[in-house]
C-alpha cells in the first residue's frame, strides 16, 4: 500500500508562509482571517481549531465569530468592510443560517473559495497532493463521489479545465460502478460509503469526506479497504485536511500581499 501523506507536503509548504508572514509583518501588514460558524458539532470544532493553532504557528491573526440568524449579516457585512481582515470563511456545514449568507464574502477576501475569489481550498489542496505525489491525471480513468459546494463540484471544473475527463457520482447512483476508475476522489461526508469491493486492483484513493460518529472523526472509505495492499491511499488522518489548511492559509497570505 502507498500512503499519500498531505501533511509531508503542508509542512513543506509551511516553512516557506514562515517567512511570507514574516516580510509582511516587516511590512506593517498584519495578516487577518475571520473564521464564522453557527453550531458547535465536533467536527466544525476540530477543524477550527486546527485552522487557529495553524494560524499562530506562522504568525497570521485568526478570529472565530459565532453567528446568529440575528447578527450574522451585519457581522459578515462589518468584517468584509474592515480593511485589517484580508480572509474571512464560514465554516460549513450552517445549521441555523441559510447557505446564502457566503455570497456575502467579497471575492479578494473568499480564501476558501466558494464564490468568485480564490479557487477552492480542498480542491486546490487535492491538486497539490497528485501533484506532490507525481501522480499523472492524463489517460486516466477518475471518479468523483459527491458533487458539493467545497471539494466535489470545484474539482470537477478545475479538472474538466485542465482537459481531464471526470465522471460524477451522486447520491443514488450506483457505486459499484467505481471498480473500473483508476483515480477517485470521494467526498460526501457518510462514513464507510466506499467499500472495498468497489475498488479495481491499483486504484489510488483520496479520501476528503468527514464525518462524526459519536465524537470520532471518520472518512468516506471504508477500513476495510485499507487493509489491501495493491491500492494507494490518503491515510485516516493527515491526508487533504493539512493541506485544506495550508492552501486556506496561502490564499490569506495572497490576499494580504494584494494590500501593499
Amino acid at each position: 500500500m502507498k500512503i499519500l501523506s498531505g501533511q509531508d507536503i503542508a509542512d513543506y509548504v509551511k516553512e516557506r508562509q514562515v517567512h511570507e508572514v514574516a516580510h509582511l509583518r516587516h511590512h506593517k501588514i498584519l495578516p487577518k482571517l475571520v473564521i464564522f460558524y453557527d453550531n458547535d458539532s465536533p467536527v466544525i470544532t476540530k477543524y477550527m481549531d486546527l485552522k487557529k493553532s495553524y494560524g499562530a504557528d506562522i504568525g497570521v491573526s485568526v478570529e472565530i465569530d459565532k453567528l446568529s440568524p440575528e447578527n450574522a449579516e451585519n457581522k459578515l457585512n462589518s468584517a468584509a468592510k474592515t480593511p485589517t481582515v484580508h480572509g474571512i470563511i464560514i465554516q460549513l456545514p450552517l445549521k441555523t443560517i441559510p447557505s446564502d449568507i457566503l455570497k456575502l464574502i467579497p471575492a479578494p477576501k473568499d480564501v476558501d473559495g466558494l464564490n468568485d475569489g480564490f479557487d477552492s481550498a480542498t480542491a486546490e489542496a487535492i491538486n497539490w497532493l497528485i501533484n506532490g505525489y507525481n501522480i499523472d491525471l492524463k489517460d486516466k480513468k477518475i471518479a468523483i463521489v459527491g458533487r458539493g459546494q467545497l471539494v466535489g463540484a470545484p474539482l470537477e471544473k478545475m479538472w474538466q479545465n485542465s482537459g481531464h475527463h471526470v465522471t460524477v457520482f451522486e447520491k443514488g447512483d450506483n457505486l459499484n460502478k467505481l471498480a473500473s476508475y483508476d483515480l477517485i476522489v470521494t467526498a460526501t461526508g457518510i462514513a464507510n460509503l466506499i467499500k472495498s469491493e468497489m475498488l479495481k486492483p491499483g486504484a489510488t484513493i483520496i479520501d476528503a469526506g468527514t464525518a462524526s460518529e459519536n465524537g470520532v472523526l471518520r472518512g468516506d472509505l471504508d477500513p476495510t479497504a485499507r487493509t489491501r495492499q495493491d491500492l494507494t491511499l490518503t491515510p485516516k488522518i493527515g491526508g487533504v485536511g493539512p493541506l485544506t489548511v495550508t492552501t486556506l492559509f496561502d490564499h490569506t497570505i495572497q490576499a494580504a500581499k494584494a494590500k501593499r
